[in-house]
C-alpha cells in the first residue's frame, strides 16, 4: 500500500536526496534536513556520493540543483523552495532590510552596558555608557565599510555632497570614521576626533537630509558597507548626528571636568 501521510497516526515522512561527497557537503541539504525534522518530518535521507550519480539524478528527475525533497511522493524542491512549501520563504536579495543596523546598534548597547558593568561606573556615570554605545558603534560601522572600501565608495557617490566633487573622500571615510571611533572610546586625542566626526558627520548628515527629504531619491545606504540593503533614509540620517552629537560633546565634557 502507497504511504500515506494523511492517515491519523501516521509519521510524516519526506524523501531527500543531497550531496555527500568526501570534497563536499553540500550545506543546503544539512539545511534541508533540519528543516524537515524540526517540522516532525522522518526524513528518508539519500546520500548523492559521486558527481556521476548527481548527474544521473538531475537527468532523471529533470532538475538542475541539488538538494531536492520529494514529500508524498510530490517533488517539492530544493532548500528554498522547501522553506516556502513550509510558509518560511527566504527573503528577497534585492528587499531592502533594517536587520544589519539593528545588529550593529543592539551589539553596540550591549558592548557598552557590559562595559560600564566591568568598569563599575554603569550606574553611577550613564553618560559614559552612552559615548561607548556611540563610539562602538562608529567602530562596527566602520569596519562593516573597511571590508571592501571599493564597493562603498561606489555607493557612497549616490548620494554623499563631498564624495562627488572629491571622489577619494569615499576612500577616506570609513579610516575617519573607525579611527574616530577608537579615539573616542580611548578618551584620546579629543583634539583630533572629534573634529574629525563632526566634520564627516556633518556633511553625511546634510547629504542624506537632501538626498531623501530634499530631492525624495529612494537610494541604499552605504552606512553598514557597499552591498546592503539598508534603505537611505532615517537611520543614516541618525548615524551622522549620533557623530554630529558626540563630537560636540566630547570637548565640551572636558572643557567642564566631568
Amino acid at each position: 500500500m502507497p504511504f500515506d501521510e494523511t492517515r491519523p497516526g501516521t509519521a510524516k515522512r519526506a524523501v531527500l536526496h543531497r550531496m555527500v561527497m568526501p570534497d563536499h557537503l553540500c550545506p543546503f541539504g544539512l539545511k534541508s534536513k533540519d528543516l524537515l525534522e524540526r517540522k516532525g518530518y522522518e526524513v528518508e535521507d539519500h546520500h548523492l556520493t559521486t558527481r556521476a550519480e548527481v548527474d544521473a539524478f538531475m537527468e532523471k528527475h529533470g532538475v538542475k540543483t541539488t538538494p531536492q525533497t520529494f514529500i508524498g511522493g510530490e517533488r517539492i524542491g530544493g532548500y528554498s523552495d522547501l522553506r516556502a512549501h513550509f510558509g518560511d520563504p527566504l527573503p528577497d536579495e534585492d528587499d531592502t532590510t533594517y536587520r544589519p543596523v539593528i545588529a550593529i546598534f543592539a551589539v553596540s548597547a550591549l558592548m557598552a552596558l557590559a562595559v560600564g558593568w566591568a568598569m563599575g561606573d554603569l550606574a553611577a556615570d550613564p553618560i559614559r555608557t552612552l559615548e561607548r554605545f556611540v563610539a562602538v558603534a562608529m567602530c562596527f560601522l566602520g569596519v562593516q565599510k573597511l571590508q571592501d572600501v571599493e564597493s562603498f565608495s561606489t555607493m557612497f557617490l549616490n548620494y554623499d555632497l563631498l564624495a562627488r566633487r572629491w571622489v577619494r573622500y569615499g576612500y577616506i571615510y570609513p579610516w575617519v570614521e573607525t579611527g574616530a571611533g577608537v579615539l573616542m572610546l580611548a578618551g584620546a586625542l579629543t583634539w583630533l576626533s572629534a573634529p574629525a566626526a563632526l566634520v564627516i558627520g556633518t556633511i553625511g548628515a546634510v547629504s542624506v537630509f537632501k538626498a531623501v527629504y530634499v530631492d525624495r531619491r529612494e537610494l541604499k545606504c552605504a552606512c553598514v558597507g557597499g552591498g546592503s540593503n539598508v534603505p537611505l533614509g532615517f537611520v543614516s540620517l541618525t548615524e551622522n548626528l549620533m557623530m554630529m552629537a558626540m563630537a560636540i560633546w566630547m570637548p565640551l565634557r572636558m572643557w567642564m571636568g566631568l
